[in-house]
């Protein structure tokens, strides 16, 4: 099997960044990472990438005009790279669709609620406020909309009596560090196919992984 190139975008610490190096480095994921790209200069995640010889770019958006701008001159940088898929490891920005027509349905994300609940920012906020007894992950392919994509798969979290954002946060993070490479081994392999909105990954009965250790 050929190995797929991942370009990953990022923002912030890369702790997701960091599942996926450890996956590849552990062997469970067919895949390398042919460059880590930011939007900030002084992003923990550079260093993460730094530390494993992985090639990184910080692409400042103040050196360009419009976000347009901006987002064609990161698909280039993508291109030269040879990267096979782009995936967003909390990169704090919505891509227009002058980048992602350049990667139809090679674009893919995890946000930390079960959409289509609590898409955009503070989403375990947005759960707890609601009053949610189950809440999680979900990794879904990109689409000019926020958080709108085709679903992948998902992963469940139980919200706890007692929980704040921050601990909710936590346990629900643990669970995306698991998911995330599960699903780029899954694309990895051929297996995720796409009618629609409907995602099928085969070998699997349903498209919701969950995990009972989380209730």
């Amino acid at each position: 099997m050929n190995l797929l190139k991942l370009a990953v975008l990022v923002s912030g610490r890369g702790s997701n960044l960091q599942a996926i190096i450890d996956g590849i480095k552990k062997g469970d994921l067919s895949a390398t990472i042919s460059v880590v790209i930011s939007n900030c200069q002084n992003a923990l995640a550079l260093n993460r990438a730094r530390e494993e010889n992985i090639p990184t770019v910080f692409l400042d958006p103040k050196n360009f005009f419009c976000r347009e701008d901006y987002d064609l001159a990161l698909a280039e940088k993508i291109k030269e790279y040879e990267a096979d898929l782009v995936v967003l490891a909390g990169f704090m920005r919505v891509l227009s669709p002058s980048f992602l027509d350049k990667f139809p349905l090679k674009v893919i994300n995890i946000h930390p609620a079960l959409l289509p609940s609590f898409p955009g920012t503070h989403g375990q906020k947005q759960a707890l406020e609601y009053g949610v007894k189950v809440t999680g992950c979900t990794v879904h392919f990109v689409d000019q909309g926020v958080d709108t994509g085709p679903i992948i798969a998902q992963r469940a979290v139980s919200v706890h009596d007692d929980d704040t954002e921050k601990s909710l946060a936590e346990r629900i993070l643990r669970e995306e560090h698991k998911l995330y490479p599960q699903v780029i081994q899954w694309i990895a392999e051929g297996r995720v196919k796409v009618t629609g909105r409907i995602v099928r990954v085969s070998g699997m009965n349903q498209g919701t992984v969950t995990d009972s250790s989380c209730y």
